[in-house]
């Protein structure tokens, strides 16, 4: 085995999710040539991770997006490709890719004619987090699965930014409130009241972080405005690497099930996570379940009617009202037990 592509354009908690996979594949493959078809956005996170050649799918250009993956795979094939995304536009671009070997999930998982671009699947694993059913990419190669082991390159000046909005006095808690689905979002009047719990009980620095997407400026704005207290709001002002480095130095963050928690979770930091419209043992901080609250069972069965045995596996509850289910006493009390446990 000489050559493997990973397909995994997006998003960004999926795609931190595979860099166990490629570090995996370094470890038992020494010398494998690892190139990675990846999104626009998700390149500006991993895409400067040693001994991988990355090549930029951009989902905007249409057609020509694909033609352009033909044009730069042309006269190649690899041994193998892990073909780690279901959603069709991922299957056009797996058709582009010539491999001997396709790899992609089990019948269960697939959807969107995925099933026509593969000739291997992962085995079945009826309740398995995302991190886990990546890490079992590496299984049908002859391989063993990508052990929980991440590694984001920072430069120094990524950390000098870090550090230059952190106190150095109390613990720092960050907030990273948005989602890219809004119904995964928790009402911004409770954040501001679990921020003022955090200052007021604990003394902490609240930084408020976000994408410059206005919807998240308003957001992070919303929360300020609403707080007692003073809130230090960077929302727009960080690239994706300032922001890993700012939770790699954090003690605390808090996100809903959203990109930013799963590269606060792959790089140390403890996270608060705040589900209800979605299973966070499936999608949570992979790290810090433990610290997650957790009102999904309660979200499904009040919109769908089903327990979370009886739904299929990674349903969601994204629906009108779900994220209010997430008391803000929910989230006080599990910041005061991180509190209690750390102290």
């Amino acid at each position: 085995m000489k050559s493997i592509c990973i397909l995994r354009l997006s998003a960004i908690g999926d795609v931190t999710h595979v860099i166990p996979v490629v570090l995996s594949l370094q470890e038992q493959l020494p010398g494998v040539k690892i190139t990675w078809v990846i999104g626009k956005i998700e390149a500006k996170l991993v895409g400067d991770l040693p001994g991988v050649e990355f090549i930029i799918f951009d989902k905007k250009a249409g057609r020509e997006g694909y033609a352009q993956l033909r044009r730069q795979m042309k006269g190649r094939k690899f041994d193998a490709l892990l073909h780690m995304q279901v959603a069709f536009r991922a299957n056009l671009a797996a058709a582009c890719i010539p491999a001997k070997l396709k790899i992609g999930y089990d019948k269960a998982r697939s959807k969107d004619l995925h099933s026509m671009f593969i000739n291997r699947r992962i085995a079945p694993a009826p309740h398995q987090h995302v991190r886990d059913c990546l890490a079992s990419f590496l299984e049908p190669l002859g391989l063993k699965a990508a052990p929980p082991r991440w590694k984001i390159p920072l430069s120094d000046s990524d950390h000098e930014f870090a550090r230059a909005h952190l106190a150095k006095d109390r613990k720092n808690l960050v907030i990273s409130p948005c989602a890219s689905h809004t119904l995964r979002n928790w009402p911004a009047e409770r954040y501001a009241r679990l921020a003022d719990h955090a200052i007021e009980a604990h003394g902490m620095k609240v930084i408020l972080v976000g994408s410059p997407a206005p919807f998240e400026a308003e957001y992070c704005a919303a929360i300020e405005n609403t707080m007692k207290h003073m809130a230090h709001n960077i929302c727009g002002q960080d690239t994706l690497k300032q922001l890993t480095a700012l939770m790699t130095h954090a003690d605390l963050v808090v996100a809903p099930d959203t990109g930013p928690a799963h590269i606060a979770s792959a790089v140390g930091a403890d996270v608060l996570g705040l589900f209800a419209a979605s299973n966070p043992y499936r999608s949570g901080p992979y790290n810090s379940l433990k610290w997650c609250v957790n009102r999904y069972p309660e979200a499904l069965k009040k919109f769908t009617g089903k327990s979370v045995e009886e739904a299929r596996w990674g349903a969601k509850a994204e629906f009108e009202g779900a994220m209010e289910m997430v008391s803000v006493a929910d989230a006080t009390e599990m910041l005061d037990r991180w509190m209690q446990e750390k102290d």
